[in-house]
């Protein structure tokens, strides 16, 4: 007997954006979006344009701006380790889930975090910027903060930005060093700004006397 064929099941409705989602995610990821047309999702996603159209009306600006709030869902998720254990190795296994993020991505990572595209908008930069103020937060929960002063909040900030300026520079110079060294590297590039920071900032000396001082 010829075996039956599996029964064809319609997808829901969460389940078929999810799956144009990825198919766009996929794209973005190793092409600039302005050189990602709703043909190209289609195909990718093996469904039918107007179909893409059903799901996002507004066409490739709504797709784009689904897609980079889904990316950025991913990215704030990386920094959201669990409070165990000591401090700088939680920090290591964040940074690990964020470059392993870097890595899938690829070429897309500037375009879909870093802006420098057409089709950038106030609500994407706002999106970008949310990813940040996610990873502070979660930075000063791991520091056992909850009133971080001026000077501390500078500096997380600007070690946020050297993360993501390093991941950049990491993909443009093939993925070197590993991705193993360049974590260890952004760690202790942590732990050396917080210690200039102490040096002007009373309420990061502190941090740096006693949540760091027994890791470094």
């Amino acid at each position: 007997m010829t075996p039956a064929a599996p029964a064809y099941r319609r997808l829901s409705v969460e389940e078929r954006r999810s799956q144009l989602l990825d198919a766009a995610l996929t794209l973005f990821a190793h092409r600039l979006p302005e050189d990602v047309s709703l043909d190209d999702v289609a195909e990718a996603a093996g469904v039918s344009r107007p179909l893409v159209y059903r799901y996002f009306p507004g066409g490739k600006q709504q797709l784009y701006e689904a897609a980079l709030r889904s990316a950025a869902e991913e990215l704030q998720y990386c920094f959201d380790e669990p409070h165990d254990g000591p401090l700088l190795p939680r920090l290591a296994r964040a940074l690990d889930r964020y470059l392993g993020f870097v890595g899938r991505h690829d070429a897309g990572f500037s375009a879909l975090l870093q802006g420098g595209s057409v089709v950038e908008t106030s609500r994407t930069t706002a999106i970008v910027d949310g990813v940040r103020r996610s990873a502070a937060v979660h930075i000063y929960s791991h520091l056992g903060v909850t009133d971080p002063g001026p000077r501390l909040r500078m500096t997380v900030r600007m070690w946020i930005t050297a993360v993501e300026a390093a991941s950049l520079i990491w993909l443009d110079e093939g993925k070197q060093p590993p991705a193993e060294e360049l974590r260890d590297w952004l760690v202790e590039q942590f732990v050396a700004v917080l210690t200039v920071t102490a040096g002007r900032d009373p309420q990061t000396a502190e941090l740096v006397r006693g949540a760091l001082a027994a890791e470094t």
